[in-house]
């Protein structure tokens, strides 16, 4: 029995090896609060549901893009030899661009897919395609497209999102910890390349012990843990900023506001102030308006803007919170809320984005260039929004706007995908499916026979990360964590590198592609060049072959907490912002400039499409959450360990408070049909007086698992909250997912669920 150093979006861990076979993990020794996830691989990776050979979609096979794609879903693959595959695909590809340039291709291919740097699938793909003359790619993330667009503009860059405050800071100045949206610990669990131990439980901890006071503004108790001083307000869904308005309010119309740091770090407030006080519209955003809109008391919200004024605060807004129809006004909101109460580069003070939304966020670490494999340009330089991926393949040819550009979409006629699940990401999975229709070719690499997979034509097995050696590492961690391989791929899987490798083989540019390394050369090199960056601040790591001996590198904890704007407030004239006054900007003449409706010159409430203050409430009375799960990241190993655990019967549960269940004559673990105009899901109820009444929470991850495959308008059987989200840009600034703003209905289902089948292989044909 072997034990071997590996790594995952989830934490760094042991893989168990037996007789050439994984038997089970265990985290480091280091990792004191690890993550439940972890458990779950050995029964993923020799799962059932496990791609093990080249599969083509039959009618494709027989007609090639000529079969179209209003079959895809339900029809049987046909499993093909490696070297017919590869063959197939480097022929597509050259006829598309041939035909219709390369731009055609889409593959932006969002997904996490692996810790490892390396085999990171999204990269190779694009480093792929980049050296085949370029694609269509996808700009900003599902997770923060709105805030990734909007703080640019505010705030001159990403520097207040990639890295906030460090805790450290926070426990040894911070008073009052406003948590707009939660600070939990669930998602805390996760970071893109991975880590070396769990900080986020623990810190938060030591914030209690210290003191600080917590108040959880979020419609869902458990957003943040159950600390001895955290105060929760059951907010309702989509109506922070009015949350945020009426303290602004409260501490400017009562004289609290720090009128100096407004005159000397920020430009635009008088303009804000009018709005803010009803000047112009006459409508004051006082704590009296917006408990109409919040149901929040109007005293309250007085009382804790007036202890905002007198208090060391760190007002903190979650990832989620831009997730919502007009999203960008949420973190445009909580910066201006946090030069108001004007402790913006003070420690423990000032704003924060995502605590608690990610690992790393307020993780005390000394930056440094994380090892990284390069994408490469994409020559075309063409791209969508993250989340406009629907309105591409439907509206070949159409302009649309985003963030001061008009835009065009691309007539697509290839996609390819490595490494992700849009049928777990995107929203509005019927129109997804009707959208997906359109493309002549879909190709995806991939382990698993996920939706994505059985919507394909051509399916490519893909190893996990288990099977391969790479380097995990994150710029919010103090490791870097030798990944190494611990078992032989499973069935006929090939890691990403090497099918792109031999597709740049047989397209003429091997050599561009490799630069001459194999596998372990790229580990070396990448982690030669992070160790020269880890010099350049003064941290020694290891060289790359007692690195990769010990399984590890660890760099120290700085001795200062960092603090956001901390040089800026010091001196803004040597330290400005990138805006283009070299301030917060309050009121941006830029963003005001694109004229857009959506998104004025400073932040405003502008009621959500669908929110429970709307005339479609009386139709669907219930504000869905789906935020990300317990069990799982994002839609991975749905099957297996604790997201299989977390299971009611097979289905994902549906948490709904007391009184909204008990109207609908719906019991706990009833299984209940979730609906609305745009689809049907099922799901397994809990009952609890952890969320709002009015609300109800489906996390996402659930496999889409419909009654009639193929079919659009189909029942998902399986608890996938996409079926009902609304596929709608945040704004025309930003473009973002508003997976978050979306109301429904729920009624106990007395008929036949039938069997959960999502993770049942298609229907698989040998060639002959």
């Amino acid at each position: 029995m072997n034990k071997i150093s590996h790594g995952s979006h989830w934490g760094a861990f042991n893989a168990i090896v037996e007789n050439g076979r994984l038997v089970g993990v265990e985290p480091t020794e280091r990792d004191t609060n690890p993550s439940p996830i972890l458990r779950g691989m050995p029964d993923a990776l020799y799962h059932g549901s496990r791609v093990t050979r080249p599969a083509i979609r039959k009618s494709w096979l027989a007609k090639g893009f000529k079969a179209g794609g209003k079959d895809r879903g339900a029809e049987p693959f046909v499993e093909v030899p490696w070297d017919e595959a590869l063959d197939i695909v480097a022929s597509e590809l050259k006829r598309v661009k041939a035909a219709y340039g390369n731009e055609a291709i889409f593959a932006g291919s969002y997904g996490w897919s692996s810790a490892g740097r390396f085999h990171h699938a999204k990269t190779q793909l694009q480093r792929f395609m980049g050296g085949f003359g370029g694609f269509t790619n996808q700009k900003h993330s599902y997770s923060l497209a709105a805030g990734l667009a909007i703080l640019p503009h505010i705030l001159g860059d990403h520097q207040t999102l990639r890295s906030p405050s460090s805790w450290a800071g926070i426990e040894q100045n911070t008073k009052l910890f406003l948590a707009f949206g939660g600070c939990g610990t669930k998602n805390a669990q996760v970071e893109p390349g991975g880590s070396g131990e769990h900080t986020a439980g623990p810190w938060m901890q030591r914030l209690a012990d210290a003191g600080v006071e917590f108040i959880s503004i979020t419609p869902v108790r458990d957003d943040t843990p159950a600390l001895s001083n955290v105060t929760w307000l059951p907010i309702r869904p989509n109506t922070d900023v009015a949350m945020m308005l009426a303290l602004a309010h409260t501490i400017v119309s009562e004289g609290l506001h720090a009128k100096d740091f407004l005159a000397q770090y920020t430009v635009g407030f008088s303009r804000f102030e009018r709005y803010l006080l009803g000047q112009d519209d006459g409508t004051p955003k006082s704590a009296e308006w917006a408990a109409d809109i919040t149901g929040i008391d109007a005293d309250y919200t007085r009382s804790l803007a007036r202890r905002m004024a007198s208090t060391r605060t760190m007002i903190a807004t979650s990832y989620s919170l831009q997730r919502g129809d007009h999203g960008e006004q949420t973190f445009w909101m909580t910066a201006v809320l946090g030069a108001i109460v004007g402790q913006v580069g003070l420690p423990g003070g000032g704003f924060g984005f995502g605590y608690g939304s990610m690992h790393g966020q307020g993780n005390p670490v000394t930056v440094f260039s994380a090892p990284a494999l390069s994408a490469g340009p994409n020559p075309t330089g063409s791209f969508i929004p993250v989340a406009r991926i629907s309105d591409m393949l439907l509206n070949p040819g159409q302009p649309y706007q985003f963030d001061g550009e008009n835009r065009v979409y691309p007539d697509t006629r290839m996609v390819y995908w490595c490494g992700g699940n849009p049928f777990h990401h995107h929203q509005d999975l019927n129109r997804l499916i009707e959208a997906w229709r359109r493309p002549e070719t879909i190709i995806v690499n991939e382990p698993w026979w996920t939706a994505t997979a059985r919507y394909a034509d051509i399916v490519l097995p893909a190893t996990t990360t288990l099977e391969r050696n790479d380097i995990g590492a994150s710029s919010r961690d103090r490791f870097i964590i030798a990944m190494k391989k611990a078992i032989d791929p499973v069935g006929d899987a090939r890691n990403d590198y090497d099918i792109f490798r031999t597709l740049a083989r047989g397209l003429g540019f091997e050599d561009k592609f490799t630069e001459g390394r194999e596998e372990m050369d790229w580990l070396r090199h990448m982690y030669e060049v992070s160790r020269q960056d880890a010099a350049r601040v003064g941290v020694e790591l290891p060289n790359f072959d007692g690195f990769w001996e010990q399984g590890y590198a660890e760099s120290p904890a700085p001795k200062t907490p960092h603090t956001v704007l901390s040089k800026f407030r010091d001196d803004p004239a040597a330290s400005p912002l990138k805006t283009p006054s070299g301030k917060i900007e309050i009121f941006c003449d830029r963003v005001a400039g694109f004229g857009y409706d959506d998104c004025p010159g400073h932040p405003v409430w502008m009621e959500p499409i669908e929110w429970l203050g709307s005339d479609k409430a009386a139709t669907y009375p219930l504000h869905m959450i789906s935020n990300q799960p317990a069990g799982k990241l994002h839609s991975q190993m749905d099957f297996a360990g604790e997201s299989a655990h977390l299971k009611i019967n097979g289905r994902e549960p549906v948490l709904l408070n007391p009184d909204d269940a008990a109207r609908r004559g719906i019991r706990e673990n009833d299984i209940v049909r979730v609906f609305n105009d745009r689809g049907a899901t099922l799901a397994a109820a809990v009952i609890t007086d952890g969320v709002r009444s009015g609300v109800i929470r489906l996390s996402t991850g659930a496999w889409y698992d419909p009654a009639e495959p193929g079919r659009l308008g189909a029942l998902d059987k399986h608890g996938n909250p996409n079926m009902l989200t609304p596929d709608k840009g945040t704004s025309k600034l930003g473009q973002g997912p508003i997976a978050h703003t979306a109301l429904v209905d729920v009624e106990r289902f007395d008929g036949d669920p039938g069997e959960v089948t999502a993770f049942n292989p298609p229907k698989l044909e040998r060639r002959q």
